[in-house]
C-alpha cells in the first residue's frame, strides 16, 4: 500500500493561526497535530500537539515536573489560556528539523521510517499538484497491524 492509499484529508494552518484557534482544532477533531502550510499552500512544518503544550505548560513546570503540583487546582485547569493572543509561529521548536513530508508513492515502510526518524505523528503526502492529505500514525499502525 501506498501513501496514497493511506492519506486523508487533513485540516492545515498557517503561521499566523492564533494558537489558541490551534490548540481548539487539535481538540476538537482529535488530532495529533497539524500541517502549517505557506503561503501556496505548501507543507512548513509539521506541529505535534505537544508542540502547543510546550507553549502553554509554564517552563518551571517543564524543567520540574514537582513544581506543577504546587499549583492549585483552579489556575492548573487554565493553563491553554496562556496561549493568549500567541500565534501557531510561536508554538514552534527552535531548531528546525526535517520536514515530515513525502511522495505519494511512499510505502508504509518509508512511511514509518519517516515517522520514527522525525518523532512526528503525522506525515504530510505531496503529490505533482500540492498537499494531498496527511498519514497519522494511528492509520499507519491500523493498517500494519491488518496485515
Amino acid at each position: 500500500m501506498r501513501a496514497r492509499e493511506l492519506a486523508v484529508d487533513f485540516p492545515t494552518v498557517t503561521l499566523d493561526t492564533p494558537a489558541m484557534e490551534a490548540a481548539k482544532l487539535l481538540a476538537d477533531r482529535d488530532l495529533p497535530g497539524l500541517i502549517l502550510v505557506d503561503e501556496a499552500g505548501r507543507p512548513h512544518s509539521i506541529l505535534p500537539g505537544t508542540q502547543v503544550l510546550r507553549l502553554a505548560v509554564p517552563a518551571y513546570c517543564q524543567d520540574d515536573p514537582a513544581l506543577a503540583r504546587v499549583v492549585d487546582e483552579a489556575h492548573a485547569d487554565r493553563f491553554l489560556h496562556r496561549l493568549g493572543g500567541k500565534t501557531v509561529r510561536e508554538c514552534l521548536p527552535e531548531q528546525p528539523r526535517e520536514l515530515p513530508v513525502t511522495d505519494a508513492k511512499a510505502t508504509v515502510l518509508e512511511l514509518a521510517a519517516l515517522m520514527a526518524r522525525t518523532r512526528s505523528p503525522l506525515v504530510a503526502v505531496m503529490d505533482e499538484e500540492g498537499l494531498v492529505g496527511a498519514v497519522t500514525l494511528q492509520s499507519l499502525l491500523d493498517h500494519a497491524l491488518q496485515l
